[in-house]
């Protein structure tokens, strides 16, 4: 619903505003570039998901291998300890706590359609135990905060989006996500935590939570101390090589489980064949509609509005073009991913803009869409707190995101 009333606004909006622009400034190029831009659109859109079918084929077809060689049980495992201080509302040994470590576990794998289906499944074993049915539960909110945080540690599609619009180095954006889903998945939790009232001063979250921390600070601290080629060569090479070492892991996790690795990244790369070609309307659909809002010069004036505001402040205005992904991302994912695409195609996928487009995409995740789905699977209306903490972290996100760019690609 929220994308739809989206959609039509870029219509409506683009409309006016060029109809504006024809009555008291005789701007009569306007309609048809408009017009112009539905058609570049649909074929870029086009362009773009037939491109990402090889690439994605690839990339599902090693993750199957890794879902059926035991990865995700073994991250599953690995997180129990720390999930189980998250969760004090829910009883100890409930079967819930296997669904919500798997969807967890799926997310940061990047297993979009093997998380969905655990996480629906543990929103119902989590209204199993919920007193008040139409409103949301504690473990409820912190299931869903951490969902909507975005920690992912393979943003496989924003990667393939980078390498078909043409990036030198399609990975160097891979770091600065890690850092930045970090800080937002880490402020989700702090700050759900403090609505709730859990106690996260205790050894199991001090020692997790501050590990990372002091993981991710001398990441931050060792990245600094490089001048901004070294620093782009070095975050390459490192991501490279993490990406390779993870297709290595899962296929000797694939022997390890005597499965047939063959057949299971075929298994895969079918599903990678189908999702390619089902994006398609929908690739196709938001990039029309951003393409006309573009046209008519709205986005140009959001985009002025807030460097100007900006400007007044004193501050650097590199980000703001990227901005519409940013604002874009907790309404819809596809919205955000053609916002994306937008960037990458007009400042070019290995400007600051473009970066910084594809670091907000894959900085958080889609707020009120999963709030919608998850909750909506279960009958809550009632969401209390879980709008605001999503936010919130989404927030973070974004401002980790500009700070991390800067540091990166500024």
């Amino acid at each position: 619903m929220v994308l739809n009333w989206i959609w039509i606004g870029f219509f409506i909006i683009a409309f006016i505003i060029a109809l504006v622009k024809l009555v008291f400034w005789g701007d009569f190029d306007v309609f048809p570039a408009m017009m112009d831009s539905t058609f570049s659109s649909s074929k870029t859109a086009f362009e773009i998901s037939l491109g990402l079918t090889g690439v994605l084929s690839l990339w599902l077809g090693i993750m199957k291998i890794g879902e059926k060689g035991g990865v995700v049980n073994v991250l599953a495992r690995l997180l129990s300890p720390i999930f189980t201080k998250l969760f004090p509302d829910i009883p100890k040994g409930h079967p819930v706590t296997g669904s919500i470590f798997m969807n967890i576990a799926a997310n940061m794998l990047g297993l979009d359609n093997a998380a969905t289906p655990l996480g629906l499944k543990a929103m119902e074993q989590l209204q199993d135990l919920n007193q008040k049915k139409d409103t949301a539960s504690n473990p409820m909110i912190m299931f869903l905060v951490l969902n909507t945080s975005g920690l992912t540690l393979i943003p496989i599609s924003i990667l393939v989006y980078r390498a078909q619009m043409g990036a030198a180095q399609p990975t160097d954006i891979f770091i600065p996500i890690l850092l930045a889903t970090f800080f937002s998945t880490l402020a989700g939790i702090i700050i759900t935590s403090m609505f709730q009232k859990i106690n996260l001063l205790n050894r199991t979250m001090l020692l997790t939570l501050g590990g990372a921390a002091l993981v991710v600070a001398t990441v931050i601290w060792g990245f600094g101390q490089m001048d901004s080629i070294l620093m782009n060569k070095v975050s390459t090479s490192a991501a490279n090589i993490m990406l390779m070492l993870i297709i290595i892991a899962f296929i000797l996790s694939g022997v390890r489980k005597k499965i047939n690795v063959y057949d299971a990244f075929i298994e895969g790369a079918k599903e990678g064949f189908t999702t390619a070609v089902r994006i398609i309307p929908y690739l196709v659909a938001i990039l029309v509609g951003i393409g006309v809002f573009r046209a008519s010069g709205a986005m140009d004036m959001l985009i002025d509005g807030v460097k100007y505001g900006v400007e007044a402040c004193g501050g650097n205005t590199d980000f703001v073009g990227a901005l519409p992904t940013a604002l874009m991302k907790p309404l819809s994912g596809s919205g955000a991913r053609g916002m994306m695409v937008d960037a990458m195609t007009t400042y070019g996928a290995d400007s600051f803009v473009g970066r910084l487009s594809c670091i907000f995409q894959g900085s958080t995740d889609t707020t009120f869409y999963i709030l919608a789905v998850y909750f909506g699977s279960v009958g809550i209306v009632k969401t209390r707190h879980a709008v605001a903490c999503g936010l919130l972290a989404d927030l973070a996100g974004i401002i980790s995101a500009i700070a991390i760019a800067y540091l990166f690609f500024g």
